[in-house]
């Protein structure tokens, strides 16, 4: 991951990126540590693949989201100024693809969720929590959950109406206003996983323009304006982590914005190498082998 410090002597910019990369990685491993957490309320009766890959769909899309960070790091700086052969290529094409499955999956879960608790409906003849203990549940409320038992029953809510949010496990339960904030946060992740599919399009596009020693123009322009609209929306997602007391993930939203704005300053010098080579180009009466411009892997 660090093989952009072979290229030049260690400077600021370089020692920032493995900074904000490195805590990426511990980032990775704090999501997988909660997801494990979270798996041994909602998957502790079993499941089939399908329902573990949704169970652990952070992971996926962490794991996902590191390695397309990894070849965007290789394209955009390391490799932007060689071109691959075919076979190598093809390769960095093959694992973009996976990733974006992955990431494809990722926003499937978060869909059907959104689906699922949109038809959630009271639990018939319950009124009280304690009703629910011996019942091998646990109370979930703003992505906290409490294994339910007699000790606890009456503290942890005083609503009169429960519902259970992961069908058809109906392991996991909660109240009306956990109801409420279960589907703001399933909505925000669908948005948030959206607006991110998005802006690494809008960088794939941008990096296979430059490729092809595009540097300015209206669309080079417009796909900057739309990335920094997008960039903004993430940060209203922040603020709503932030107001649910969701300190990790807005930490995670700001160091993935750090790592993806690495990028950003990757494409913006790969572009000023762009035109400073067609500046410094022959002119077409001036004889001399035609230069090619300053681009990534073939495509």
């Amino acid at each position: 991951m660090f093989a952009f410090f072979d290229r030049s002597a260690l400077n600021i910019p370089q020692l920032i990126k493995a900074i904000v990369y490195s805590l990426l990685i511990i980032n990775f491993v704090l999501y997988i540590r909660d997801d494990w957490v979270i798996a041994a309320h909602t998957m502790r009766n079993g499941g089939t693949l399908i329902d573990w890959t949704r169970a652990f769909a952070t992971t996926i899309d962490e794991s996902a989201w590191i390695i397309l960070l990894l070849l965007f790091e290789l394209e955009t700086y390391v490799l932007s100024d060689e071109p691959l052969s075919p076979a190598k290529s093809l390769l960095m094409h093959g694992i973009r693809i996976i990733c974006y499955v992955s990431l494809a999956h990722t926003l499937y879960a978060y869909g059907i969720y959104v689906y699922e608790l949109s038809a959630v409906t009271p639990i018939a003849d319950v009124t009280g929590l304690c009703q629910l203990v011996g019942k091998d549940v646990s109370f979930a409320v703003n992505l906290a959950y409490t294994e339910l038992d007699a000790a606890n029953c009456k503290t942890l809510s005083t609503a009169s109406r429960f519902f259970y949010i992961d069908p058809p496990e109906y392991l996991i339960v909660t109240d009306s206003a956990g109801l409420a904030i279960e589907r703001e946060l399933a909505w925000v992740d669908v948005l948030e996983a959206s607006i991110w599919l998005l802006i690494v399009f809008a960088i794939e596009l941008t990096v296979r323009l430059q490729d092809r020693g595009v540097a300015e123009g209206s669309l080079i322009r417009s796909l900057s304006v739309f990335k920094f609209s997008l960039y903004s929306l993430l940060w209203v997602a922040i603020a709503y982590w932030i107001y649910r007391g969701h300190w990790m993930f807005a930490w995670d939203e700001f160091v993935w914005i750090a790592g993806f704005t690495a990028i950003e300053m990757n494409m913006s010098e790969w572009r000023s190498e762009i035109l400073e080579q067609e500046e410094g180009a022959p002119s077409p009466d001036q004889s001399g082998p035609e230069r090619k411009p300053c681009g990534g892997p073939g495509v």
